[in-house]
């Protein structure tokens, strides 16, 4: 269950208490909050509170420019024009506070983003739930033989339903063996902060996450590509989407500038320039490693 009886019950009474504010709100952020977005088999994003909109951002840019800046150029011109020159700064003064229900090793690849505020589910205190994620067969690859750290081609048929089931199997007996661990019927029990070194990776895991706009771009460049991992890449791209709501300028011009463009080495200019003069360029011609002229050649080819 991605929300707790106790949380939904929380949710639906802050909903129904609406407060008056005289603080700038973006409507299409307003829809977002507490609504809880389902993510993996178990997991959610859900928005629990933000500070400014695309205005804040062009208020933020003019104080610097100084005045008059708005007679000659509209809030999304300015915006493309900050994103495309990686003038930084007035996207921080956007914020977005997240309540995310993760994987422990998801969480473990989120929290390398140190530009953030976090607090995490205490498990010295409490008592995790026994939610483990379990990949959807789609997702069951076999280890790529081009990258180290990546998927190759998906497991099929006995292969499939063997690791399913072991990963199945392992988690619940890792759970058996923990709420034994701890249990006081009979015994003292354990301290949980010991008992939960016993638990698996993909027992999942609950944060607050709190961000400034800039570097949650920074954060959706990584992981919502196509080459981060699928169980990091899918909450990244659910927050895509509440973002596009949120500062719907900023947003396409992020999609436009660093989420859909590429980076091009000095050597890969130089090879493209030779290109486009008529000259055929090979991987041993070019300068480029094995590695480079594959990465340069997939951005050329599509």
């Amino acid at each position: 269950m991605p929300l707790s009886p106790d949380q939904i019950a929380e949710i639906e009474e802050q909903r129904s208490n609406p407060q008056q504010t005289l603080r700038v709100v973006a409507p299409g952020m307003e829809a977002h909050l507490y609504h809880a977005k389902p993510v993996l088999d178990h997991g959610f994003v859900r928005v629990i509170d933000y500070m400014g909109d695309d205005a804040a951002i062009c208020q933020a840019a003019r104080v610097s420019y100084g005045k008059g800046t708005k007679s000659v150029q509209n809030d999304e011109g300015l915006i493309r024009y900050l994103m495309r020159h990686w003038h930084s700064t007035p996207f921080e003064m956007c914020e977005i506070k997240l309540h995310v229900k993760l994987p422990v090793f998801v969480a473990r690849q989120w929290i390398r983003h140190r530009t953030a505020n976090v607090n995490e589910y205490s498990a010295r205190y409490s008592i995790l739930d026994r939610e483990f994620y379990i990949p959807a067969p789609e997702h069951v690859n076999a280890q790529s033989v081009v990258n180290n750290q990546g998927r190759g081609g998906v497991l099929e048929g006995a292969e499939a339903a063997r690791v399913l089931e072991i990963l199945k199997s392992d988690s619940a007996r890792a759970y058996d063996n923990y709420e034994a661990m701890i249990s006081q019927d009979g015994q003292e029990g354990l301290a949980r902060e010991l008992a939960r070194m016993n638990l698996p990776a993909n027992i999942y895991t609950q944060w607050y996450w709190k961000v400034d706009l800039h570097n949650l771009f920074h954060f959706l460049r990584l992981r919502a590509d196509a080459h981060a991992q699928y169980e990091i890449r899918i909450y990244a791209e659910e927050l895509c989407k509440i973002v596009a709501d949120w500062v719907p300028f900023a947003y396409k011009a992020f999609d436009d500038y660093r989420l859909g463009a590429v980076s091009l080495s000095a050597q890969m200019v130089d090879v493209t320039r030779r290109m486009l003069k008529g000259e055929t360029v090979t991987q041993e011609t070019s300068g480029l490693s094995a590695r480079e002229w594959r990465e340069f050649m997939e951005i050329v080819e599509g």
